[in-house]
């Protein structure tokens, strides 16, 4: 019954994206990507006799969670055929071109006869998924077929069906995993309660894209001709409640202070209402090199998706968007490698990272314009408060690095 059940939601969620892909170019993306996968993969793949990995990423976040496994491995075995796959046209479409990876498509609905269609084709010798999505018949095919499959920085909450009465179907995709590795001990003991013992906690592989992201960023020169040596706020994946806080921050800066905002979604409504917003001292990041003034604006819009990670070395401090979502905030850690104390709104408590920040003074989380005022003014009105906030930080991303080295020891690969 749970089986049919789940096949008419992929259904359903398939006819819901097929009807707003005629308006929306996020699920018209969605349903383009997919047109003739099968068909697409047999043409790339072609025979190919190399053994291949196959790593699937819900979207951007998962994939740079991911990526320091699949490097390591593509560096220590280059002989291997990386495989990966994304859900999501926002993964999808920005690392489509990534050099490390030897195919990428999107990943076919989860039905029965796709799943099988796909694992024939990809014949993938190891499987990689990354924290919490589990497709029922990807997982069950792979089972059936004896295809190890590992949870990278898996992470469980007791409020997840897989720890419910009526959470037996969900039980049964965990079942499939050769094994996890989780990101705290918590998520082991409640795998531990419902009888999977194959676990072992690595800690969280973001810690170590972070890190390294820190060590060696992309510079930007167009960014360091804005900033002007000022103190720079960089917003980053913010949505319009927190944009609706932030641009009314900037009237209590003082003259040695920026602002970066790079929201989240960047299509064209969303960024002109920033600009609205923020009247004449903004300018879209697309603009930027035609200005002939690039120093007067005091605030600089992104208008792309994919420079976040990079932006974050200009910062001062960083407010990371998402808290007033019920999604919950974003990646706080990136921001936090460089040393950013980082403000976010009141929707973080399922993030470990962004507790255990407020808990070593990196972050401060706020519930309204007040508190940002309040949060804001602590870090940039007192030397003393910004340095400890900053080392808090940044100390807390370089202790909690190497759940990689784990993940290849364990394996041993």
């Amino acid at each position: 019954m749970m089986v049919l059940l789940y096949n008419l939601s992929i259904r359903f969620y398939h006819g819901l994206v097929l009807l707003f892909s005629t308006f929306n170019s996020k699920a018209k993306l969605f349903i383009k990507g997919r047109k003739n996968i099968f068909k697409h993969i047999a043409l790339k793949l072609n025979d190919e006799p190399r053994d291949r990995v196959w790593f699937h990423f819900a979207s951007l976040g998962e994939f740079e969670q991911g990526r320091p496994v699949l490097e390591k491995l593509k560096a220590s075995n280059p002989e291997l055929a990386i495989v990966m796959t994304f859900f999501s046209p926002s993964g999808y479409e920005v690392r489509k071109n990534y050099n490390q990876a030897d195919y990428i498509f999107y990943l076919p609905l989860d039905t029965k006869a796709n799943a099988s269609k796909f694992i024939d084709l990809v014949q993938p010798q190891k499987v990689f998924f990354t924290k919490y999505e589990y497709w029922f018949h990807y997982f069950t095919e792979l089972k059936s077929r004896k295809i190890p499959l590992y949870m990278i920085s898996a992470i469980f909450r007791p409020s997840q069906p897989f720890f419910k009465w009526y959470g037996s179907f969900n039980r049964e995709m965990l079942s499939c995993v050769t094994m996890f590795f989780v990101q705290n001990k918590l998520s082991g003991e409640l795998l531990n309660s419902i009888g999977i013992n194959n676990w072992i906690v690595s800690g969280d592989t973001r810690f170590d894209r972070v890190y390294e992201n820190s060590l060696q960023p992309k510079q930007i020169p167009l960014i360091e001709e804005f900033i002007e040596n000022k103190k720079i706020l960089i917003a980053g994946s913010s949505w319009p409640d927190d944009e609706a806080l932030l641009i009314p921050l900037a009237q209590t800066f003082s003259t040695d202070w920026k602002m970066i905002i790079a929201p989240h979604e960047v299509d064209k409504a969303h960024v002109e209402n920033i600009m609205k917003l923020s009247g004449d001292r903004a300018i879209r990041f697309s603009e930027l090199e035609k200005s002939s003034a690039k120093t007067k604006y005091q605030f600089l819009i992104i208008d792309n998706i994919g420079m976040l990670s990079s932006l974050y070395q200009y910062g001062t401090v960083a407010y990371i968007g998402g808290g007033f979502n019920k999604s919950g905030i974003h990646n706080t850690l990136e921001a936090a490698a460089f040393g950013l104390p980082v403000i976010f709104g009141p929707n973080y408590k399922k993030f470990a990272e962004a507790v255990e920040l407020i808990a070593n003074r990196g972050g401060f989380s706020i519930k309204d314009f007040n508190e940002l005022k309040d949060s804001f003014t602590h870090l940039s009105s007192n030397p003393i408060n910004l340095q400890q906030s900053s080392s808090a930080s940044k100390n807390y991303v370089k202790t909690n690095i190497n759940a990689t080295t784990i993940i290849f020891n364990t394996l041993g690969i």
